[in-house]
């Protein structure tokens, strides 16, 4: 099988875009609950850095809407992302118990 060689513009590409793929391959936990803590770790970072730019757009602090904005959509993406893990979790669970063995 012939190996095509990425150049120019597409090294580049995925120079940049290799390391964002696989988050979680250098950060030496390979279990899955240390993953999954990890993940939750980062929704609840970006809910509280959402929490803190709204509190601070509030407060009247020269704050650009569209951070305050995207900050708040990020967090809402990440929850909503987390409780599609738990819904297919448990179904995963709910199969494997009514399984017949």
């Amino acid at each position: 099988m012939v190996q095509i060689s990425p150049i120019g513009l597409s090294n580049d590409i995925l120079s940049k875009a290799q390391p964002k793929l696989r988050p979680f391959e250098n950060s030496g936990n390979d279990d899955f609950a240390s993953q999954l803590t990890n993940a939750i770790g980062e929704v609840a970072k970006a809910q509280k850095e959402s929490d803190t730019a709204m509190k601070a757009y509030a407060a009247g602090d020269e704050v650009d809407v569209t951070k305050v904005m995207l900050a708040r959509e990020k967090s809402s993406l990440a929850f909503e992302a987390t409780v599609q893990v738990r819904n297919k979790l448990l179904s995963a669970y709910k199969d494997i118990t009514t399984m017949p063995v």
